[in-house]
């Protein structure tokens, strides 16, 4: 631009130099100024567009320098993530061995318990007060069991009677009903006096009754009342059974007598409260 203006100028100076008419040379004069002049506008123009590229690219610097930091920030927020996650695998990891080797040892101990619960000799449970024998459900043999008298029913060494209980419950809820009947039976012989016994004997119920042993099963529930009277839950529990039994076998009078057995033995037990609710529906049906 300034070898511009000078050429301009040189030509200007030529010009007024060089021999003519004042009158050209005044023209000529005004019009070297004038183009001079439009130079210089456009000079201060590409200044100012210059200024204003060089403050646009000072902000898109700015903007670039914060979108770099909050990249990095990003990427290590991440990497933080990424590093907590994979601690946390390596946690569950640890976790899915502990509990292999765990389910392992419970599976040999399951089969241990399933191998003496096969050889538990048949035996009979009579109802207390009724003089009824129930037939063993696992072999259909029968016969009355002496009163106070156990079968002996040995325990693999090594089984708490917790893992007892438990693997029987599991039976049963797999509804493996003949295992799980054996398997609390074992449970009540050796171990009577704990505190489970009454639950024990109320899934042997539940187990005749879910196949459909009806006379086995109200057996087993009155054997609750009788042997654990202080167990007023388990007793209520039993009350209610007995009850379903009796509308299974659509015998609605003794039904009733049942839940009402069952509402004055533990009137604020969930036993009770769906004893109560039977005794509705059947009164509604009269």
């Amino acid at each position: 631009m300034r070898r511009m203006y000078a050429a301009w100028l040189t030509m200007a100076l030529a010009v007024v130099a060089a021999p003519g008419s004042a009158a050209a040379a005044d023209k000529q004069h005004q019009q070297l100024m004038a183009e001079i002049r439009m130079l210089q506008e456009q000079q201060q123009q590409l200044q100012q567009m210059l200024g204003t590229l060089a403050d646009s690219l000072k902000a898109l610097n700015t903007r670039l320098d914060d979108q770099t930091s909050a990249s990095r920030k990003a990427f290590a927020d991440q990497t933080l993530q990424l590093n907590t996650i994979g601690d946390g695998v390596r946690v569950l990891r640890e976790k899915v061995d502990d509990t292999n080797v765990r389910l392992s040892s419970l599976t040999q101990e399951m089969d241990s318990v399933r191998q003496a619960v096969a050889q538990v000799p048949p035996q009979s449970v009579s109802a207390p007060g009724t003089g009824a024998t129930v037939t063993d459900p696992t072999t259909g043999v029968g016969g009355a069991q002496p009163p106070g008298s156990n079968p002996a029913n040995p325990i693999p060494p090594g089984v708490s009677p917790q893992r007892l209980y438990d693997e029987s419950f599991a039976d049963y809820g797999a509804a493996r009903y003949e295992m799980a009947i054996q398997g609390f039976q074992m449970y009540i012989s050796a171990f009577p006096r704990s505190p489970q016994a009454a639950d024990a004997q109320t899934y042997i119920g539940r187990s005749l009754f879910y196949q459909n042993k009806l006379p086995e099963a109200l057996a087993a529930y009155q054997k609750v009342v009788t042997d654990y009277p202080q167990q007023t839950g388990s007793v209520a529990t039993a009350y209610y059974n007995i009850g379903q039994v009796y509308e299974r076998m659509n015998q609605p009078d003794q039904a009733r007598r049942a839940y009402e057995s069952a509402v004055r033995t533990d009137p604020t037990s969930n036993s009770a409260i769906l004893a109560k609710q039977r005794l509705d529906a059947l009164n509604k049906k009269d």
